[in-house]
């Protein structure tokens, strides 16, 4: 029997010992004798096919940094492969990640005014149909703001795709606001990236880098894009979410009105915002390791494995006895990705093994926790907070350590050539910085909200620059 729990959910699941429970729990799976699961078409898919059958649990990162992505999807049962290239299917494991990502930001919405509803999925963008009911609802400026939010699928075309981060269909919420005045939307525009900043920070232990999009990848319709970039594990570059200033385009185009307090008519200023189950894929490339997927406690489906171990059928009913009065104490006090062991010698002394996910080996394992309440609830909500900090740290002192500022062009390319990110004084013209694309293959991930201060040139073209932007390879 295996104990896992989440809490303070106060759920939990109990498995006879016979029964697999979710690969997600194990510290190492061996894919052997599994099914194929891949996400791409033609010799990649039986290349993946082949490694995924081969008797090797979890390609290293540092070895190949996409084969051992998706065998962490694979080995955790993520997700699967679809009937139809391109798409996949969520799997139990995966959409509970998917689902608390959905919780959190759900209370969020709410405790900023706005309400959940559901629009038909047509495209090529659901501003269509918005404007197309908002024009319908929106009268007077009584009727403003309006601040919608859906849960949906959508469907878009990809050339190539990756599990959680580019597939033909994919989960998200998309929000939509209509405002009286421009500064109304602005102000909903930022505060919706710092809600989706303080979730990644909070909740996901990914620090992302909150600012605006250039021109250049600024969504189609929208007057500024703001944007979450975080860092993955290959230093790659994630848009984790994105907010979308839309001013008066749609409601001009649709013809989205409203009567002002003095009886004018005048069109609504809007928003639009939205984050996906891309931010799985941004999860698991932050944090995962080669043993495998690696959560952050807030955000983990499963936070507590309780582990009976017994040798002789007379020492069974103990230590079961005991895996179950542990069950009961951690049920009411909250959790962490952690496997607790309960052996006989654990029983006769009153304590229990504790390992930590984050921490390989002997060190990340703690002998002699005592198993009275009081005590083994403190030590569970410390090993908490502990685990969530430190995945945070680890992340920000990768992010940081893999960030260089460049004074010149030259800099730069020599910052994307090496893997990182390039940071530097930047105002020369959408040419130039289609240039940088074109040579590099780096594109701006945005001016970041956090500028430093005095004159500064620009790298490019040594002009006078207003504003620091951070150019980066990205999926």
């Amino acid at each position: 029997m295996v104990a896992s729990l989440r809490l303070p959910s106060l759920t939990s699941l109990l498995f006879p010992a016979t029964t697999r429970y979710p690969a997600a729990l194990r510290r190492t799976v061996c894919l052997r004798n599994r099914p194929a699961s891949g996400f791409a078409s033609g010799t990649a898919a039986s290349t993946d096919a082949h490694r995924l059958r081969s008797k090797q649990a979890v390609t290293p990162r540092s070895q190949d940094f996409n084969a051992w992505y998706l065998d962490v999807i694979a080995s955790a049962e993520l997700a699967d492969h679809g009937p139809v290239r391109g798409t996949m299917v969520i799997r139990p494991y995966g959409y509970a990640i998917s689902e608390a990502i959905q919780e959190y930001l759900n209370v969020k919405f709410k405790e900023t005014g706005h309400s959940n509803m559901y629009f038909p999925q047509v495209r090529p963008t659901s501003e269509t149909i918005v404007n197309h009911m908002f024009t319908q609802w929106i009268h007077s400026y009584r009727d403003l703001p309006l601040m919608i939010n859906q849960w949906a699928n959508v469907t878009r075309w990809e050339m190539r795709t990756k599990p959680f981060i580019r597939t033909l269909e994919f989960l998200w919420q998309e929000g939509h606001t209509a405002h009286a005045t421009p500064e109304e939307a602005e102000k909903e525009a930022k505060q919706m990236i710092e809600i989706y900043t303080r979730f990644a920070f909070e909740q996901t232990a990914m620090p992302v880098i909150g600012g605006r999009k250039s021109k250049l990848e600024t969504f189609a319709g929208a007057d500024k894009t703001y944007t979450i970039e975080a860092m993955m594990g290959d230093r790659k570059a994630l848009q984790a979410g994105t907010s979308h200033n839309l001013v008066q385009n749609f409601s001009r185009a649709f013809g989205t009105q409203f009567q002002d307090e003095n009886g004018e008519r005048q069109h609504v200023w809007q928003t639009s915002w939205a984050v996906s189950t891309r931010f799985v894929g941004g999860i698991i490339m932050t944090h995962g390791d080669d043993t495998g997927l690696m959560l952050p406690p807030k955000i983990a489906p499963i936070q507590v494995v309780i582990v009976p171990i017994w040798k002789k059928e007379t020492e069974k009913t103990g230590v079961l006895s005991a895996a179950s009065s542990v069950k009961e104490v951690l049920q009411a006090a909250g959790g962490v990705p952690i496997r607790i062991e309960i052996g006989p010698r654990d029983v006769s002394s009153n304590c229990v093994v504790v390992s930590r996910r984050d921490i390989p080996g002997k060190a990340g394992k703690v002998f002699g926790i005592s198993m009275e309440p009081s005590t083994l609830v403190a030590y569970v909500k410390e090993k908490l907070d502990e685990i969530q900090s430190s995945l945070l740290e680890k992340a920000v002192s990768f992010r940081d350590s893999n960030i260089v500022d460049v004074n010149s062009y030259e800099e730069l390319k020599v910052a994307i050539s090496s893997g990182k990110w390039a940071r530097g004084p930047w105002s020369a013209s959408d040419s130039d910085e289609q240039r940088v694309k074109e040579e590099t293959g780096a594109t701006i991930r945005c001016f970041p909200f956090e500028q430093t201060q005095g004159i500064k040139t620009c790298l490019m073209t040594g002009n006078r620059a207003e504003e620091i932007a951070i150019f980066a390879k990205s999926y």
